[in-house]
């Protein structure tokens, strides 16, 4: 099975980026499933439901979340019905959804999506990522694939997860810092695994935002409002896994790093 996981979706560039480039991105990839981080969907923060409907549309299977979760105050009266969305599993307070979810391709393949925030970097009250998961695993009934999302900033932490769980999971996508690494691989001939990979958006900022705010932060340590350009190109940002349906191991995995000019997403 070939599934394509696409990097953090930034505001309405992303979207846009998505619409354009995911249809012939299945067909000349052969792709079978789609994965999203779908948490800076909407405005750069979290996701309305609109928006998630708009994803959906545009071929999305499934869609991740990370700390933006819940910062559009909506997806609490919709995320329970909300079937395609994966949350964090290790958030500590009681909300809507699941932090793992099985889904089933066309021929019939099962794919467990699991959501982790990481703890290192980010000031999330969340349980340990590394325990939430071992005990997790203990309680589920196996697929035939299972994705592990994690979002967090430390790439780190997201290398000794890979490493913790390799061979037990079909692959360990990193997600959150928006640029994408090179250092995706196979761990223990099994295990898929990058370290981030990257984000859908707005190209010529600063991590999807306006470069303008940005650089007046890092000038002058106040506090900048950051914005997004409607206009910018687009990025696109994904990789490609090829996993084993019997076995469950990734037997290959490889980035796809690409610029959609503005004129192209009106």
């Amino acid at each position: 099975m070939r599934i394509l996981f696409i990097g953090d979706i930034v505001a309405k560039v992303g979207r846009k980026t998505v619409q354009h480039e995911l249809p012939a991105l299945i067909e000349k990839y052969k792709i079978d499933f789609v994965i999203a981080n779908g948490e800076n969907a909407t405005h750069g923060k979290g996701m309305i439901y609109h928006h998630y409907q708009e994803l959906l549309n545009y071929g999305i299977d499934a869609i991740t979340l990370g700390n933006h979760y819940d910062d559009k105050s909506e997806i609490e009266k919709y995320l329970d019905a909300a079937t395609e969305v994966v949350r964090p599993l290790n958030i500590k307070k009681d909300f809507p959804g699941v932090g793992s979810a099985v889904f089933k391709s066309e021929d019939g393949t099962t794919i467990r999506i699991t959501n982790l925030l990481g703890q290192a970097f980010l000031e999330m009250d969340v349980e340990n990522p590394f325990l939430s998961f071992e005990v997790f695993l203990k309680t589920i009934e196996p697929a035939n694939i299972h994705i592990v999302d994690f979002h967090g900033e430390a790439t780190a932490e997201k290398q000794a997860f890979g490493l913790a769980f390799a061979r037990q999971v079909s692959a360990v996508i990193g997600t959150h810092t928006h640029v994408q690494t090179r250092d995706y691989r196979i761990i223990d001939d099994f295990t898929g695994y990058i370290s981030d990979v990257g984000m859908t958006g707005p190209n010529n900022g600063v991590l999807g935002t306006d470069k303008e705010g940005v650089i007046s932060k890092m000038f002058n340590r106040e506090k900048s409002h950051f914005s997004y350009d409607k206009k910018d190109d687009g990025l696109f940002s994904a990789v490609v896994l090829d996993i084993d349906e019997a076995t469950g191991a990734c037997q290959s995995i490889f980035p796809i790093y690409s610029v959609v000019k503005a004129s192209e997403l009106r």
